[in-house]
């Protein structure tokens, strides 16, 4: 990404959250995309607009919500151009060699999810896309900050008090939203692509005791594909590796009421023999 920003909190967000990537500064180095977040003056307020290659995708947001809408714009360019790729909107990890894919829709505790585990020594893959590669069946690491949303964002601050959070964007159409950096170990080891070993289909539901079924093949294969962005891209060859996916992995739907039941059981299924 070659990104530019006159505005002072994409700055802040891009300083708080990724000091320890690598940075490009020669001009004449290659970029897949040329991003940039800029001002707009609009009636009695000014607004912010995010462009990809001076193309203008979205509707101009908020000011407050400019970092935000960099990462959401990023994310957009990667699921929208990155085809060598079968892209399925879900949290990734990896533990012990093995990768879990948690695909879900907004709501379901997904990030939270992904964040805790993270805490708790699992490598951050993304918190949101699974990059299949279709002939290798690996899955390639894209770790990038993690996306909390209102609640969340005080749950994992109180596991975490000395990790490192970006810009805070209220009022937004997902409430209030704020990134959290990346563990160091994730992004170590950022060019080690591993094999997927599960597909678990989280749900929060406050309260709610720990409760886990295996979920029918059929069943996970058609969930999965909806939640892939770009699968028919790829033909027969895009169902064929997801159907490949899926009949080489656990799959489950969690149930989880409190993180710390959740993350024990993702322990013990990290620490299963297959």
């Amino acid at each position: 990404m070659h990104i530019c920003s006159p505005i002072p909190v994409v700055a802040q967000g891009l300083h708080a959250l990724y000091p320890d990537h690598e940075v490009l500064t020669d001009e004449d180095i290659f970029a897949d995309f040329h991003v940039s977040v800029k001002p707009k003056r609009r009636l009695l307020k000014t607004v912010c607009v995010f462009e990809m290659d001076g193309f203008q995708p979205f509707t101009p947001l908020a000011y407050g919500e400019a970092y935000a809408f960099l990462e959401w714009g990023m994310n957009w360019c990667v699921t929208s151009y990155c085809h060598t790729w079968i892209t399925v909107h879900s949290a990734v990890l990896e533990r012990g060699g093995r990768v879990v894919i948690l695909p879900a829709p907004p709501g379901s505790g997904k990030s939270t999810l992904c964040a805790a585990l993270m805490l708790n020594g699992w490598r951050l893959l993304s918190d949101e896309m699974a990059l299949l590669d279709p002939v290798s069946g690996l899955v390639t690491p894209s770790p990038r900050p993690v996306s909390l949303k209102n609640e969340s964002i005080e749950v994992i601050r109180g596991l975490a008090p000395d990790a490192s959070f970006g810009p805070v964007a209220r009022d937004t159409m997902k409430g209030t939203v704020a990134h959290m950096r990346i563990s160091p170990q994730s992004l170590a080891l950022a060019g080690e692509s591993a094999r997927p070993a599960w597909v678990v289909f989280p749900q929060f539901k406050r309260a709610a005791a720990l409760s886990v079924q295996e979920r029918p093949k059929a069943n996970a294969l058609v969930e999965l594909a909806s939640n892939s962005f770009n699968h028919h891209v790829h033909g027969r060859a895009g169902f064929q590796a997801l159907a490949t996916l899926v009949d080489e992995c656990g799959c489950y739907d969690l149930q989880y009421g409190h993180l710390d039941e959740a993350i024990a059981w993702f322990a013990a299924l990290a620490a299963s023999p297959t």
